[in-house]
């Protein structure tokens, strides 16, 4: 098992009115952490056009345990906790630590790969299941369409008229 971390600097756009890093800036970093992790391993931009397909996150959520600052410097890890057998669908555990190893927040991603042709969900190349299985965690679970059906929202559209009163 191995573990990924990027470093960033808390920028004044990333804070927010309470004077700490904004929610917002939460989702970006751990967006940065799981882009660079894959270019680094050879699953960049480049390496997805080329096998049409990408990686989309369905469900983010967050616990958050000590404030983060303006210019403070963080670590945000990047570990695999959850994927199937095939690769199809995976989970992300990211921490976020100042750098005397203070645990300040942790996000869990779960997603899918999709056909950007098709835009429709798919199985990756062997190539990114090599890295999946390298960054997994210990105890990594072995996740299946279940895990989809079972995310905590599902879909209810509504009479447009209601958007005119």
């Amino acid at each position: 098992m191995s573990v990924y971390y990027h470093t960033f600097e808390v920028r004044w756009s990333d804070i927010d009115a309470n004077k700490h890093l904004a929610n917002a800036a939460y989702v970006e970093y751990c967006a940065q952490t799981r882009m660079s992790f894959m270019g680094k391993n050879k699953m960049g931009l480049s390496e997805l056009n080329r096998w049409g397909i990408g990686p989309v996150i369905l469900h983010e959520q967050y616990s958050f345990f000590k404030e983060i600052y303006l210019d403070q410097e963080i670590k945000v890890s990047l570990e695999i906790n959850g994927f199937s057998e095939d690769g199809g669908i995976y989970r992300f555990l990211h921490q976020f630590y100042l750098p005397d190893g203070t645990h300040c927040a942790t996000s869990e991603a779960l997603g899918v790969w999709i056909d950007m042709m098709l835009r429709k969900s798919t199985t990756p190349p062997d190539d990114i299941l090599v890295f999946m299985k390298r960054y997994g965690s210990e105890n990594a679970e072995v996740l299946t369409k279940d895990h989809l059906k079972a995310l905590p929202f599902r879909p209810e559209n509504v009479d447009p008229e209601l958007f005119t009163i």
